[in-house]
């Protein structure tokens, strides 16, 4: 009998779906359900995905929150991301929404604006309605997440902090690569455009940028900061040119096609007279005009992974042992808007 084919797991309506259950009707191990429910980097992504359909055909419920009500939990996470709109967090929410839908909760899904006092005031009304937190860019203080720690579990995406476990993407390490690929352009003269102030990433961006610059004895400069919008590449794109850059390596994508739209309206050819690095590999990065040079991460998997972070918190005997860091690898793609040096 296929695994497509096999009868309910029971006759008994009252009897909820158990881990058993799920690998029954996969054909695998009941601690290859635990991982891919738990941990799902662990699992091969074909029999996780497999998993997963399974467990929200059965209406499968884990223990945690089946114990839920006795518990005084809600069985509800919610997600807190600085801009809803921007599609470098749609794969994150993608992914924190998969894994918490394949482990029995509900996502509550919070737009912080890019303001820290909005990001504060949604973590205090959360306290009595979801049992933890996942903060995507926080643009909270160390103190202000140390607070936020102490008053019910979270993890954050980019942004370290000593009190919560961390996911990052390791964006400074592909922007050493961005820096190697535009001087093996021939590029001796770049400018970093920076993303808001309060943004951590940004400043973690820049060091990573200033130190490969000295080892390789290129020049680089740094204007902003910039609201990480397509809307700001113009006034960006009008800055990068006063510094006689001959690239540029953007904070994020949608600065970096806003400043592409800027360049052509001036008659300012890319990469002929200037080369353009984003960050994020958005939708769309590829559909620009020149397709966009820019920094790719297993955005979606960063969601996972937090998600598997939390739960650990939450319920440490289904979750694993808890842990404080996960980085992502990231790797420079290299497209139609970064070309040789200017002669």
């Amino acid at each position: 009998m296929t695994a497509s084919s096999a009868p309910p797991a029971s006759s008994d309506p009252e009897r909820l779906p158990t881990i058993r259950d799920i690998a029954e009707r996969a054909g695998v191990a009941t601690s290859t359900v635990s991982r891919a429910l738990s941990n799902p980097q662990r699992v091969n992504a074909r029999t996780r995905e497999r998993i997963e359909k399974i467990a929200a055909e059965l209406h499968y419920v884990p223990s945690s929150q089946a114990r839920g009500l006795s518990s005084g939990r809600t069985g509800a996470i919610a997600v807190l991301v600085p801009d809803v709109t921007n599609p470098f967090y749609f794969d994150i929410i993608r992914g924190t929404q998969n894994q918490l839908k394949a482990s029995g909760y509900t996502q509550l899904l919070v737009d912080t604006e890019e303001a820290t006092d909005v990001e504060l005031e949604a973590l205090r009304r959360l306290r009595r309605t979801a049992d933890g937190i996942i903060l995507a860019a926080s643009r909270l203080t160390d103190a202000q997440l140390a607070e936020a720690a102490r008053q019910q579990p979270l993890v954050t995406i980019n942004r370290a902090t000593a009190d919560a476990p961390t996911v990052l993407i390791d964006t400074p390490g592909a922007m050493v690569q961005a820096l190697e690929h535009l001087a093996s352009l021939g590029h001796s003269k770049v400018t970093y455009v920076g993303g808001p102030t309060s943004s951590w990433s940004t400043h973690r961006r820049w060091k990573a940028i200033e130190e490969a610059a000295s080892r390789r004895g290129m020049e680089v400069t740094r204007i902003g900061p910039y609201s990480p919008k397509t809307s700001s590449g113009a006034a960006a794109a009008d800055a990068a040119l006063r510094t006689g850059a001959t690239a540029l390596i953007a904070f994020n994508d949608l600065i970096a096609i806003g400043m592409l739209q800027r360049f052509r309206e001036r008659g300012v050819r890319v990469p002929e007279d200037v080369s353009i690095v984003g960050c994020d590999d958005i939708f769309g990065a590829d559909f620009c005009n020149p397709p966009l040079t820019t920094i790719a991460s297993p955005i979606e998997q960063a969601g996972r992974t937090a998600v598997s972070m939390l739960l650990a918190q939450l319920d440490p005997l289904r979750g694993g042992m808890p842990r404080k860091l996960a980085v992502m690898p990231t790797h420079l793609q290299i497209r139609a808007s970064t070309g040789p040096a200017k002669a």
